[in-house]
């Protein structure tokens, strides 16, 4: 399976997350758009957009990252997070 599919196939599966910590969230958001969309090419939000600004630092921890390693990594988190549930990875 191509790491394109297989990374589309577990966005899908993370939306069924029963549970998960708002630090694990960020990390998947941050992979994700690392994986999606590349570098950060936004201004940082303002400090009274705390949610915004958690997002975004989030995304800029994986700056540098290539898009395939981004993918790579969110499918090793997703995996974890699935099976830490008990649902099916």
């Amino acid at each position: 399976m191509a790491l394109k599919e297989e990374f589309e196939q577990y966005a899908e599966k993370v939306k069924s997350l029963p549970s998960a910590t708002n630090e694990d969230l960020l990390v998947l958001y941050g992979l994700f758009k690392q994986a999606t969309v590349g570098d950060v090419n936004t201004s940082c939000p303002g400090i009274f957009d705390q949610k915004g600004r958690a997002k975004w630092n989030a995304w800029k921890g994986n700056e540098g990252k290539s898009q395939d390693d981004a993918m790579g990594d969110y499918i090793t988190k997703a995996k974890q997070l699935l099976e830490a549930a008990g649902l099916s990875a």
